[in-house]
């Protein structure tokens, strides 16, 4: 269940016009470009970019809930016919939204049983000695986890339910800074340095494939994990870790610490049920750290395991419990961002988008710190438009072209892509990070605070350092 929301500080109430003023000046920016083509657009493709354009915005600005605007985006792009019904649900049957359900499932069992609280018992000494200790333990168990399990879904439904246990035995209640900033450090730390990682994200894995479809381009773990871990990865999680202690400031004390271990409510389980539980949740771990030998999609992996955990005398999961965990409205989100970034590339806008970056963006011969700037923006640019598991389709046909331009390497131009999809400005480009959030009962919202700010920093700061770790390898 979801905390209540704090109402609103005056200056809050002063910004609030904004957001619907903006959403309705797209909208009317939407309607005109269907109502008049811009040169280069069919009328199909000028409709399709008003509503991906409205869709977006109401999913930036949070104006109505991100299901609300879903609708409102399957709804139009059937009555006005711009895609047939088969592809505009067919996020509903993808493996991102079972993997989703089963890990609302998991997470509720580990909740449920007590066992996320008997873990964050475990880890506590080791973290809570301090607020910044806290959140860095945090991000360094995410980037470890990273390594041995291949979903980022499945690291938040394991990690989030122990942060939160962890925010109850400290003290820190919902909506205080503390918990804000763990629910952030986690979400983040979940997804963004596995990006670094080559089989532990989903776009990478996207980007990999089509590179060597369309390109014949192989990569090696190893080659794929020294060039970008040691900053995506390293130093990308370092300036979270700072970005939180700064924007989320909050304090441990002992007293407060010992207080709330000895009179936080622990779940009325028997160590029988949590030891099956565990054994479970071990099980599912196990499966999908070794999915490239059994082949076992980690979502069927995760659903064998929801069943398991929801069926009674096996299971903790009660179907009022199920009832509450699962989010209906988070689902329709993820499916309606899957079915915006396949529209966009099946309609031609991918392309177009990409074409038209190639021409805005500086890309010339012997300029190879602003070529690497250029492409890695571009990259970030179109994930703001497909979300980032469609960045790689609409990018790598271009490849070729783009390191004829450039003089780099044709591997160089695809790496890239992976610079600029790993460096997200909004929660909604990917689902992962909507997810945790939701398990952690708070607002999205303020995950927006971390996540702008650290795109700041990595165009200013770790892109130009990431070049220059990229010159010292001889890839530029």
């Amino acid at each position: 269940m979801q905390p209540p929301v704090p109402a609103p500080g005056p200056a809050a109430v002063s910004a609030l016009p904004l957001k619907p003023a903006l959403v309705a000046l797209i909208a009317a920016f939407g309607l005109w470009i269907s109502l008049m083509p811009p040169a280069g657009l069919t009328p199909t493709q000028a409709q399709t970019l008003g509503i991906v354009l409205l869709t977006l915005t109401l999913w930036g600005t949070a104006v109505v809930p991100g299901y609300l605007a879903s609708m409102i985006f399957f709804s139009a792009v059937i009555v006005l016919h711009l895609a047939p019904a088969e592809m505009v649900f067919a996020g509903f049957g993808s493996t991102a939204v079972w993997l989703i359900v089963s890990g609302f499932v998991i997470g509720a069992a580990i909740s449920v049983s007590g066992l996320g609280q008997r873990l964050a018992d475990l880890i506590a000494p080791m973290l809570t000695g301090s607020y910044p200790r806290l959140i860095g333990g945090l991000m360094l168990v995410s980037m470890l986890l990273g390594f041995l399990m291949p979903s980022s879904v499945g690291r938040a439904v394991v990690l989030v339910p122990i942060g939160m246990a962890l925010a109850d035995r400290v003290g820190f209640g919902p909506g205080s800074k503390g918990r804000i900033g763990i629910a952030a450090v986690l979400a983040i730390g979940c997804n963004m340095p596995s990006f670094a990682i080559l089989p532990s994200n989903i776009p990478n894995m996207v980007l990999t494939g089509a590179a060597e479809t369309i390109h014949g381009a192989h990569f090696g773990y190893m080659e794929y994990l020294l060039l970008h871990y040691p900053v995506l990865g390293i130093a990308k999680g370092l300036a979270t870790v700072l970005l939180v202690i700064w924007l989320f400031p909050a304090r441990i004390t002992e007293s407060t610490d010992h207080a709330t271990s000895d009179s936080a409510p622990r779940a009325k389980v028997s160590g029988a049920v949590q030891a099956r539980v565990a054994v479970i949740l071990l099980a599912t771990l196990a499966l999908w750290m070794t999915d490239s030998l059994h082949g076992i999609n980690a979502a069927w992996v995760g659903m064998i395991a929801a069943s398991l955990l929801l069926m009674p005398k096996i299971g903790v999961v009660t179907p009022p419990a199920f009832k509450a965990s699962v989010d209906f409205g988070l689902l329709m989100f993820v499916a309606g961002a899957l079915a915006l970034g396949t529209l966009v590339n099946v309609s031609g806008l991918g392309a177009l988008l990409g074409q038209a970056l190639e021409q805005l963006l500086p890309l010339d011969h012997g300029a190879a710190a602003l070529n690497f700037m250029s492409l890695s923006v571009m990259s970030t640019v179109t994930g703001l438009f497909t979300t980032v598991p469609g960045v790689p389709a609409v990018l790598t046909p271009m490849a070729g072209d783009l390191a004829a331009q450039t003089g780099f390497d044709l591997r160089a131009v695809l790496m890239t892509q992976v610079v600029g999809f790993s460096t997200i400005l909004f929660p909604y480009q990917i689902s992962p990070l909507v997810l945790a959030m939701q398990l952690s009962g708070e607002r999205l919202g303020h995950l927006l605070r971390i996540t702008l700010p650290l795109a700041v920093v990595t165009v200013t700061l770790l892109m130009p350092l990431d070049y220059l770790w990229w010159h010292l390898l001889g890839w530029v």
